[in-house]
């Protein structure tokens, strides 16, 4: 296995790919949309990929949903390795505005910074900062 790709299957995926941008920071990339694609008839405008690219060594990947339920779900968490003080206030500031906070911003036993988020589109976010 050389990796594991996450994937957010989301509502309004250019918007929201947007605010992760926000976030996290990073490029939008390899944007393709359904137009004109027959298999997407009827969703035009909407995103069937995007990337955002934060660094080198993190990806996420998005897409449009195309007339799926989605179930927001509990059972998994995005758990960045944050580098910084300063970087994992910020993220944890900006997934709560409207997010709910699951766990506080705090100091561990594990000797970290620690915090968990459900962000505005029921994503969880575990996020970390090993001093």
């Amino acid at each position: 296995m050389k990796r594991i790709v996450p994937h957010l299957r989301i509502e309004n995926c250019k918007e929201e790919i947007a605010y992760y941008q926000n976030v996290f920071g990073g490029e939008i990339k390899n944007t393709q949309l359904s137009d004109g694609i027959e298999m997407f008839k009827g969703h035009k405008g909407k995103y069937i990929h995007a990337e955002l690219h934060i660094n080198e060594n993190c990806i996420l990947y998005m897409a449009d949903v195309f007339g799926q339920k989605t179930i927001q779900g509990s059972h998994i968490l995005l758990g960045p390795d944050l580098d910084s003080e300063e970087e994992i206030t910020r993220i944890y500031n900006e997934l709560s505005k409207d997010g709910e906070v699951q766990m506080e911003l705090q100091d561990t036993f594990w000797g970290a910074k620690h915090a968990i988020v459900k962000d505005r589109n029921g994503v969880s976010w575990e996020l970390n900062f090993s001093k």
